[in-house]
């Protein structure tokens, strides 16, 4: 069992092809240097096929490196390409659907 603390880091608003590259170039460093990395996805409005690529890679990146990346707090708009690209099973982590606030 691994006891370092994991780094955390939040995705705000869109992660969308106008934010793809600066997305990567805050989270490359962080995969570089944490072996277990949380991304909050709790406040994405908005998330395309650049967006979800840039997941992908972060996946794969700690799992070279012997590491764990971990989603938690899936926004609905998440939620919603993981389930429409059937790719919730590659990221393993729960899903828990929160209610919607008003």
């Amino acid at each position: 069992m691994n006891d370092t603390p994991a780094c955390q880091f939040h995705v705000v608003g869109e992660m969308t092809i106008y934010t793809a590259a600066e997305t990567k170039a805050r989270l490359m460093p962080l995969l570089a240097q944490c072996p277990e990395l949380e991304i909050d996805l709790s406040q994405v409005s908005e998330l395309d096929s650049a967006g979800l690529q840039l997941l992908i890679l972060a996946k794969r990146e700690c799992a070279e490196r012997n590491g764990n990346l971990h989603l938690v707090g899936h926004s609905p708009a998440v939620l919603e390409v993981l389930d429409m690209c059937d790719m919730t099973p590659f990221f393993g982590d729960p899903v828990v659907i929160s209610s919607p606030t008003h």
